[in-house]
Protein backbone atom coordinates (compact mmCIF):
# COMPACT_ATOMS: atom_id res chain seq x y z
CA UNK A 1 0.00 0.00 0.00
CA UNK A 2 1.51 3.29 -1.08
CA UNK A 3 1.61 6.14 1.41
CA UNK A 4 -0.56 9.11 0.67
CA UNK A 5 1.60 11.73 -1.07
CA UNK A 6 1.89 15.11 0.59
CA UNK A 7 -0.27 17.85 -0.81
CA UNK A 8 1.18 19.71 -3.75
CA UNK A 9 1.85 23.19 -2.30
CA UNK A 10 2.58 24.57 -5.72
CA UNK A 11 -0.95 23.82 -6.74
CA UNK A 12 -2.53 25.41 -3.62
CA UNK A 13 -4.35 28.65 -4.29
CA UNK A 14 -2.13 31.64 -3.49
CA UNK A 15 -3.32 34.23 -1.00
CA UNK A 16 -2.36 37.89 -1.42
CA UNK A 17 -2.63 40.65 1.14
CA UNK A 18 -5.10 43.26 0.20
CA UNK A 19 -4.17 46.91 -0.17
CA UNK A 20 -3.05 48.71 3.03
CA UNK A 21 -5.75 50.83 4.59
CA UNK A 22 -5.09 54.57 5.12
CA UNK A 23 -5.37 54.03 8.90
CA UNK A 24 -2.61 51.40 8.82
CA UNK A 25 -0.34 53.67 6.79
CA UNK A 26 -0.97 56.51 9.22
CA UNK A 27 -0.14 54.34 12.24
CA UNK A 28 3.08 53.18 10.60
CA UNK A 29 4.07 56.77 9.74
CA UNK A 30 3.38 57.90 13.31
CA UNK A 31 5.47 55.01 14.71
CA UNK A 32 8.46 56.02 12.60
CA UNK A 33 7.97 59.62 13.65
CA UNK A 34 7.58 58.95 17.38
CA UNK A 35 10.41 56.42 17.75
CA UNK A 36 13.26 58.92 17.19
CA UNK A 37 11.44 61.43 19.38
CA UNK A 38 11.17 58.94 22.24
CA UNK A 39 14.80 57.89 21.84
CA UNK A 40 15.82 61.56 21.92
CA UNK A 41 13.84 62.16 25.12
CA UNK A 42 15.45 59.11 26.77
CA UNK A 43 18.95 60.20 25.68
CA UNK A 44 18.33 63.73 26.96
CA UNK A 45 17.09 62.42 30.30
CA UNK A 46 20.18 60.23 30.64
CA UNK A 47 22.51 63.08 29.66
CA UNK A 48 20.95 65.38 32.25
CA UNK A 49 20.88 62.68 34.92
CA UNK A 50 22.85 63.03 38.13
CA UNK A 51 25.10 60.06 37.37
CA UNK A 52 26.33 61.76 34.17
CA UNK A 53 26.94 65.11 35.87
CA UNK A 54 30.73 64.74 35.92
CA UNK A 55 31.13 63.53 32.28
CA UNK A 56 28.79 66.30 31.17
CA UNK A 57 30.84 68.89 33.08
CA UNK A 58 34.08 67.50 31.60
CA UNK A 59 32.67 67.89 28.10
CA UNK A 60 31.59 71.47 28.81
CA UNK A 61 34.98 72.32 30.36
CA UNK A 62 36.81 70.96 27.32
CA UNK A 63 34.97 73.48 25.14
CA UNK A 64 35.82 76.46 27.36
CA UNK A 65 38.94 78.57 26.80
CA UNK A 66 41.70 78.71 29.38
CA UNK A 67 41.07 81.62 31.78
CA UNK A 68 43.03 84.86 31.51
CA UNK A 69 42.67 85.60 35.24
CA UNK A 70 41.86 83.61 38.37
CA UNK A 71 41.10 84.47 42.01
CA UNK A 72 43.59 83.57 44.75
CA UNK A 73 42.56 80.09 45.99
CA UNK A 74 43.30 80.86 49.67
CA UNK A 75 40.55 82.82 51.37
CA UNK A 76 41.49 86.39 52.30
CA UNK A 77 44.92 86.47 50.63
CA UNK A 78 45.71 89.22 48.11
CA UNK A 79 47.77 88.39 45.03
CA UNK A 80 50.30 91.10 45.89
CA UNK A 81 51.30 89.10 48.98
CA UNK A 82 52.36 86.06 46.94
CA UNK A 83 56.04 85.76 46.03
CA UNK A 84 56.93 84.77 42.48
CA UNK A 85 58.83 81.54 43.12
CA UNK A 86 57.81 79.60 40.01
CA UNK A 87 60.88 77.89 38.58
CA UNK A 88 63.00 78.40 41.71
CA UNK A 89 65.36 75.50 42.55
CA UNK A 90 63.96 72.82 44.84
CA UNK A 91 66.56 70.29 45.88
CA UNK A 92 69.16 69.14 43.40
CA UNK A 93 66.96 67.84 40.61
CA UNK A 94 63.73 69.82 40.43
CA UNK A 95 62.25 73.31 40.32
CA UNK A 96 59.20 74.89 41.92
CA UNK A 97 56.22 74.12 39.68
CA UNK A 98 53.80 76.56 41.29
CA UNK A 99 53.48 79.26 43.95
CA UNK A 100 53.30 79.07 47.75
CA UNK A 101 50.43 80.97 49.35
CA UNK A 102 51.00 81.44 53.09
CA UNK A 103 48.11 81.77 55.53
CA UNK A 104 47.05 80.63 58.98
CA UNK A 105 46.54 76.89 59.41
CA UNK A 106 42.94 75.98 58.69
CA UNK A 107 42.25 78.89 56.32
CA UNK A 108 39.79 77.68 53.66
CA UNK A 109 41.19 76.76 50.26
CA UNK A 110 38.64 77.39 47.51
CA UNK A 111 38.34 76.29 43.90
CA UNK A 112 39.50 79.04 41.55
CA UNK A 113 36.76 78.25 39.03
CA UNK A 114 34.46 75.58 37.65
CA UNK A 115 35.86 72.10 37.43
CA UNK A 116 35.70 68.42 38.31
CA UNK A 117 37.64 66.90 41.21
CA UNK A 118 39.73 64.09 39.73
CA UNK A 119 41.95 63.17 42.70
CA UNK A 120 41.79 63.47 46.50
CA UNK A 121 44.80 61.79 48.04
CA UNK A 122 47.57 61.89 50.62
CA UNK A 123 50.84 60.93 48.97
CA UNK A 124 54.21 62.11 47.77
CA UNK A 125 55.68 65.57 48.17
CA UNK A 126 52.28 67.28 48.15
CA UNK A 127 50.86 65.40 51.12
CA UNK A 128 47.11 65.95 51.36
CA UNK A 129 46.21 67.24 47.93
CA UNK A 130 43.37 67.84 45.50
CA UNK A 131 43.50 67.84 41.71
CA UNK A 132 40.76 69.63 39.76
CA UNK A 133 40.28 69.68 35.98
CA UNK A 134 39.10 73.11 34.84
CA UNK A 135 38.42 74.99 31.59
CA UNK A 136 40.40 73.84 28.55
CA UNK A 137 41.08 70.67 30.59
CA UNK A 138 43.86 72.39 32.51
CA UNK A 139 44.65 70.79 35.88
CA UNK A 140 44.79 72.72 39.14
CA UNK A 141 46.93 71.33 41.96
CA UNK A 142 46.17 72.18 45.60
CA UNK A 143 48.81 70.68 47.92
CA UNK A 144 50.07 70.58 51.55
CA UNK A 145 46.50 70.73 52.89
CA UNK A 146 45.89 70.27 56.59
CA UNK A 147 42.68 68.43 55.70
CA UNK A 148 39.99 68.18 53.05
CA UNK A 149 36.47 69.50 53.28
CA UNK A 150 34.06 66.91 54.71
CA UNK A 151 32.47 64.94 51.92
CA UNK A 152 34.88 66.00 49.18
CA UNK A 153 35.23 63.17 46.69
CA UNK A 154 36.53 62.37 43.23
CA UNK A 155 33.99 63.13 40.54
CA UNK A 156 32.49 66.10 42.40
CA UNK A 157 31.60 69.04 40.17
CA UNK A 158 32.76 72.32 41.75
CA UNK A 159 32.37 76.01 40.97
CA UNK A 160 34.38 79.09 41.83
CA UNK A 161 34.49 79.46 45.61
CA UNK A 162 33.74 75.83 46.49
CA UNK A 163 35.78 74.89 49.57
CA UNK A 164 38.18 72.05 48.81
CA UNK A 165 40.23 71.93 52.00
CA UNK A 166 42.28 73.92 54.50
CA UNK A 167 45.79 75.34 54.58
CA UNK A 168 48.36 73.14 56.31
CA UNK A 169 51.89 71.73 56.01
CA UNK A 170 51.43 68.09 54.97
CA UNK A 171 53.81 66.21 52.72
CA UNK A 172 57.35 67.51 52.39
CA UNK A 173 56.21 70.87 53.85
CA UNK A 174 55.98 69.37 57.34
CA UNK A 175 57.42 71.77 59.90
CA UNK A 176 57.33 74.82 57.60
CA UNK A 177 54.88 77.73 57.99
CA UNK A 178 51.43 76.60 56.81
CA UNK A 179 50.82 77.34 53.15
CA UNK A 180 49.10 76.14 50.00
CA UNK A 181 51.26 75.01 47.11
CA UNK A 182 49.17 75.80 44.05
CA UNK A 183 49.99 75.02 40.46
CA UNK A 184 48.45 74.94 37.00
CA UNK A 185 49.25 72.27 34.41
CA UNK A 186 48.33 72.94 30.80
CA UNK A 187 48.95 70.97 27.64
CA UNK A 188 52.69 71.68 27.86
CA UNK A 189 53.07 71.10 31.59
CA UNK A 190 53.25 73.48 34.53
CA UNK A 191 53.35 77.23 33.96
CA UNK A 192 53.55 80.29 36.24
CA UNK A 193 50.08 80.90 37.75
CA UNK A 194 50.92 84.20 39.49
CA UNK A 195 50.15 86.48 36.50
CA UNK A 196 46.61 85.06 36.41
CA UNK A 197 46.15 85.83 40.11
CA UNK A 198 47.47 89.38 39.72
CA UNK A 199 45.17 89.97 36.74
CA UNK A 200 42.06 89.10 38.72
CA UNK A 201 39.97 91.95 40.12
CA UNK A 202 37.66 90.19 42.57
CA UNK A 203 38.10 88.02 45.65
CA UNK A 204 37.46 84.33 46.17
CA UNK A 205 35.70 84.02 49.55
CA UNK A 206 35.58 86.72 52.22
CA UNK A 207 36.77 90.28 51.70
CA UNK A 208 40.51 90.87 51.52
CA UNK A 209 42.17 92.67 54.44
CA UNK A 210 42.86 96.38 53.92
Amino acid sequence: MNPTPPPDNDSAPATHAGPRSPAFALRRWLAWLLLPLLLGIVALALWNGEWLKAPRAMWELSRMPAPSSLPVPVEGVAARRIADTFGAPRGRDRTHAGVDIFARRGTPVRSVGPGVVVAVRDSGLGGRQVWVVGPARERYYYAHLDDWRDGLSEGEVVSEGTVLGYVGDSGNAAGTPPHLHWGIYGADGAYDPLPLLKAHRTTNGRALPR
